[in-house]
C-alpha cells in the first residue's frame, strides 16, 4: 500500500498553485511507481529499469490527464493550464531525473513532453465523469498502451488487469490526494 501525502504541515497557509502540483506530482509519482509493483507481485513480467521507467511514464501521463479532467471544479481555465504544466513539469522532472541516475544524458525530457502530447490529445477523445473517473474505453486504451511495454509472461492479462485494478485504485488514490491539497 502506498503511503501518500494527504495535508499539509501548516494547514492555516496559503498555498500557491506550484505548490500544489508539486505536492500532488510528488504522490503521483508514488502511485506510478505503485502500480508497477502491484503487476510485478501479481506475478506480471517486467524485464528491466528501462522498461519500468516506460511504464511509469505511461502512469504518469495518465494520472495527470485524470488531473487535468477533476481541476475544471477546482481552478478558472488560466490557473487549469498553470496547474497542468506545472504538475506535468514536476511529474517530467522526476522520470528525468529517474533516467539519468540510470542512463546518464539524454534528451529525455523531450520524449516524456512528446509522449504526454500525444497521449492527453488521445485521451482526450474518452469519457470522463467525476464520480466514476475514466470510462471502459479510456481505461481499455490506456491497458493496451501498458500491455504493449510488459513484458510476454501473462501478456495477454494486462489490460484486464489495469481495467479491473489498477486504474479505479490510481483514480481513488488521485482523487483523494487532489481533494485533500487542493480544497
Amino acid at each position: 500500500m502506498v503511503r501518500l501525502k494527504m495535508k499539509w504541515h501548516k494547514q492555516d497557509k496559503s498555498h500557491s498553485l506550484e505548490e500544489e502540483a508539486g505536492v500532488i506530482a510528488y504522490n503521483i509519482w508514488k502511485v506510478a511507481m505503485d502500480a508497477i509493483l502491484n503487476l510485478e507481485n501479481a506475478d506480471y513480467q517486467t524485464d528491466s529499469n528501462k522498461q519500468r521507467l516506460e511504464l511509469v511514464a505511461d502512469n504518469l501521463i495518465f494520472m495527470i490527464h485524470l488531473a487535468d479532467r477533476m481541476t475544471i471544479e477546482y481552478f478558472d481555465e488560466d490557473e487549469r493550464t498553470r496547474f497542468i504544466g506545472e504538475l506535468s513539469n514536476k511529474c517530467g522532472k522526476h522520470l528525468v531525473d529517474n533516467y539519468h541516475d540510470l542512463y546518464g544524458t539524454g534528451n529525455y525530457k523531450q520524449e516524456f513532453i512528446d509522449l504526454l502530447n500525444s497521449r492527453v490529445a488521445e485521451y482526450a477523445e474518452f469519457d470522463f465523469s467525476d464520480d466514476d473517473g475514466p470510462g471502459f474505453a479510456m481505461k481499455r486504451y490506456y491497458g493496451e498502451y501498458i500491455t504493449g511495454i510488459m513484458g510476454e509472461k501473462h501478456n495477454k492479462w494486462v489490460t484486464s488487469q489495469m481495467i479491473d485494478i489498477e486504474v479505479p485504485a490510481m483514480y481513488r488514490h488521485l482523487k483523494r490526494i487532489m481533494k485533500n491539497i487542493i480544497e
